[in-house]
């Protein structure tokens, strides 16, 4: 028996690859597929099965690509509804691995279609349990969306999840390896923990929602305080399940190395300028009306939160880094790519093309201005939670994923001098490469964010809202 965890970052994202006797399964494969065939090749293992837990929202699957390439079937849960040429599998049934075999347990209430998988070892005692999203270190899936108006509440949901843990999941064993789909930082739960394993027994411990006493406190419990999905869910969910672009099409676009000239061309187009450099390089240079996501952060969720997906993306990036932008722009569903900068920036400035700048400033230079700047504005672009847990006094809070909203952007008229800051710098740049798009230029980025901010000594941290007038 063999199980190794491929885990993408950026994405909070768990795949799995198990084999036994040469045989081989994966279970929610990423758009790019290499990592599944180099392991299988390297370990002499033809690749039998694709397991779906779920129509996945956060990203788009590598599932179809995976299947032309081995010829592998796709396997979903009960009540899948897609016109994809899938396997939909019912609950119980099981498939032979080599020595092991897998059993669907459908477990509804993240989706209906939801489905954990059992592994048995070749004796036929339950080894690991492959949970999806129903069941997370410390969390469970959010119920919220696979909702249907007037047919299916979140409510609803999260009853259906009540009775799928209790029934598949709580019978198992404690020493039951628990492989989700997601670790911390997902969207796709509340707050999950730190890990990405766990054991049945240490759920039903520790996780809040395995401990309520009835399923009318579980419904309460999961339902209560769950942040809107990000913008591109409702599009990678739609993806998934109708069938998308060969990644080797949409790279094939994207890897079309354009001169300035031809660059600036296409900047006449309806287009997005995207520069994934690092935050602290770009403040000091880059190209007009370009928009920041550092490959550095969690690149292609801010970009699929914050960029609309029906326009072309003109790529900005390090030297050596345009295929793995693209790559990551494709997994949460980006399919339009219109080549990238020849020679990166550097080309733009030996052109002798006009550039734009971002004022980096330490937080004490912030401090000393504060008394001073009748027209200061603080503009903090956490999140609600992190803004509740400490802020500074008249601080304005407009989250970063709601920056691209016109009403919230009409507020912050050009008079202000705005000081702009998130948790770490990273976000911030990103905020203010949006407000400078959108001809907003009297801004600053405040270095380090509020963990410097708030290292400053007798600084004042408050922990009201503030509200723009």
């Amino acid at each position: 028996m063999f199980i190794k965890q491929l885990y993408t970052g950026c994405l909070s994202e768990a795949a799995y690859y198990i084999e036994s006797n040469g045989e081989a399964a994966v279970i929610d494969p990423i758009r790019d597929i290499d990592p599944y065939l180099d392991l299988a090749n390297t370990r002499k293992a033809i690749v039998k099965y694709i397991f779906e837990t779920h129509f996945h929202a956060d990203f788009v699957s590598g599932h179809m690509d995976l299947s032309k390439a081995t010829g592998a079937p796709v396997i979903y849960g009960p009540q899948t509804e897609t016109k994809l040429p899938v396997h939909i599998a019912k609950d119980g049934e099981r498939f032979q691995l080599g020595e092991l075999s897998i059993e669907v347990l459908h477990t509804p209430g993240h989706t209906l279609e939801s489905s954990c998988y059992l592994l048995k070892d070749k004796n036929g005692k339950d080894h690991c349990v492959f949970t999806g999203d129903t069941l997370f270190a410390g969390d469970v899936g959010r119920p919220d969306l696979a909702q249907k108006e007037n047919e299916i509440t979140t409510e609803d949901l999260a009853g259906m999840m009540y009775d799928s843990i209790h029934s598949k999941l709580f019978p198992l064993s404690d020493e039951v390896i628990v492989y989700p789909a997601h670790g911390p930082g997902s969207a796709c739960g509340k707050n999950l923990g730190p890990n990405t394993q766990s054991t049945i027994g240490e759920e039903k411990r520790t996780n809040y929602a395995m401990k309520a006493s009835s399923k009318e406190e579980f419904i309460r419990e999961v339902t209560k305080g769950i942040p809107s999905p990000p913008h591109y869910f409702p599009v990678n969910a739609m993806i998934n399940k109708e069938g998308y672009e060969s990644l080797s099409e949409i790279l094939k676009q994207g890897l079309r190395s354009l001169s300035v000239e031809e660059f600036k061309t296409k900047m006449n187009d309806d287009v997005i300028i995207l520069d994934s450099r690092p935050a602290d390089i770009f403040t000091s240079g880059f190209v007009p009306g370009s928009i920041n996501i550092g490959l550095e952060g969690r690149f292609a969720e801010w970009a699929g939160s914050l960029l609309p997906f029906d326009k072309p993306i003109l790529l900005i990036t390090e030297p050596g880094k345009e295929k793995e932008s693209i790559i990551r722009l494709a997994r949460v569903g980006f399919n339009k790519m219109a080549g990238y900068l020849k020679g990166d920036f550097e080309a733009w400035k030996k052109a002798g093309e006009e550039i734009n700048m971002i004022i980096n400033v330490e937080p004490h230079e912030l401090m000393l201005d504060i008394p001073f700047d009748k027209n200061l504005l603080i503009l903090d672009v956490r999140k609600p939670a992190e803004y509740a847990d400490g802020h500074l006094k008249d601080a304005v809070n407009i989250p970063l994923d709601k920056l691209t909203d016109s009403g919230n952007l009409g507020d912050l008229e050009d008079h202000y001098n705005i000081y702009i800051h998130c948790a770490a710098g990273y976000r911030s740049v990103i905020a203010a490469s949006l407000l400078k798009r959108r001809g907003i230029h009297n801004l600053r980025n405040v270095s380090g964010g509020w963990e410097k901010i708030s290292a400053i000594q007798n600084v004042e941290i408050v922990k009201e809202a503030a509200i723009l007038n």
